[in-house]
C-alpha cells in the first residue's frame, strides 16, 4: 500500500531499497545484507541533527527547555552506536540475507527520555509541550528476534550507560573545552 503522509517518503523509501536489494540478489546473484536500523545515539553525532537524543543533549546542555512533542507518551527504543555496530559485523560476516531489525527493544516515552536527560545533564532542565507532528507514530519497538536467533546479537549498552558518553562529547564540541590531543573514549562494559 502506498503512503500519501508527510512521512510516506520516508517509509515507503526504505521499502523500495529492499525491493531493490532483493531484486539484484535474487536477479543477479548479488550477495547483499539487510539490516533495518532502529535509533541510534553516541559521541560524534551531529549535534543540530533534529533527531531526539541529540535535540534533547544539546537543548539542556544549551539550558534551553527540552522540547516534547504532543502528550510525551508515544515511545522510542534507542540503541548505542557501538551496539549498532556490533549487529552489523555480525550481519555482514554471516550468510543471512535478512531483514534484521537492529535496534534496541527496551522503550521509553518521550516524557521518560527527557527525564532521563534532566537526570544525566541537569536536573533543573524545563519541558516546554509543543503539539504534535502530523503522522507522528506512537510506537517504534523492534523486535529482534531474528537476529538473536541467526546472529547471536542483541544490544548491551542501556540508555543510562551510553547517554553519560554522548553528554561528554557533546559538552566538549558545544563548549569548546576539550583538551588537545584528548578524545572521547567509549569504552563500555555490558551489565
Amino acid at each position: 500500500m502506498v503512503g500519501t503522509g508527510v512521512r510516506s517518503c520516508y517509509d515507503e523509501g526504505k521499502r523500495t531499497a529492499e525491493t531493490l536489494t532483493m531484486d539484484y540478489h535474487r536477479g543477479a546473484n548479488v550477495e547483499v545484507r539487510i539490516a533495518r536500523i532502529f535509533n541510534t545515539y553516541g559521541p560524534r553525532m551531529c549535534i543540530d541533527d533534529g533527531r531526539v537524543v541529540s535535540n534533547f543533549v544539546a537543548q539542556a546542555l544549551r539550558k534551553e527547555p527540552l522540547t516534547v512533542y504532543g502528550d510525551g507518551k508515544q515511545t522510542r527504543s534507542f540503541q548505542f552506536v557501538s551496539d549498532l555496530v556490533e549487529g552489523l559485523m555480525r550481519l555482514m560476516e554471516g550468510e543471512h540475507v535478512g531483514p534484521f531489525n537492529l535496534g534496541n527493544p527496551g522503550e521509553f516515552t518521550m516524557l521518560e527520555l527527557a527525564k532521563v536527560v534532566q537526570e544525566t545533564i541537569d536536573p533543573n532542565a524545563n519541558i516546554a509541550f509543543r503539539p504534535n507532528t502530523e503522522d507522528d507514530p506512537h510506537k517504534r519497538k523492534p523486535d529482534i528476534t531474528k537476529a538473536k536467533e541467526l546472529l547471536g546479537w542483541e544490544p548491551k549498552v542501556s540508555l543510562r550507560q551510553g547517554l553519560p558518553l554522548m553528554v561528554k562529547d557533546f559538552r566538549q564540541r558545544v563548549f569548546g573545552d576539550q583538551k588537545e590531543g584528548s578524545s572521547v573514549t567509549t569504552k563500555i562494559t555490558a551489565a
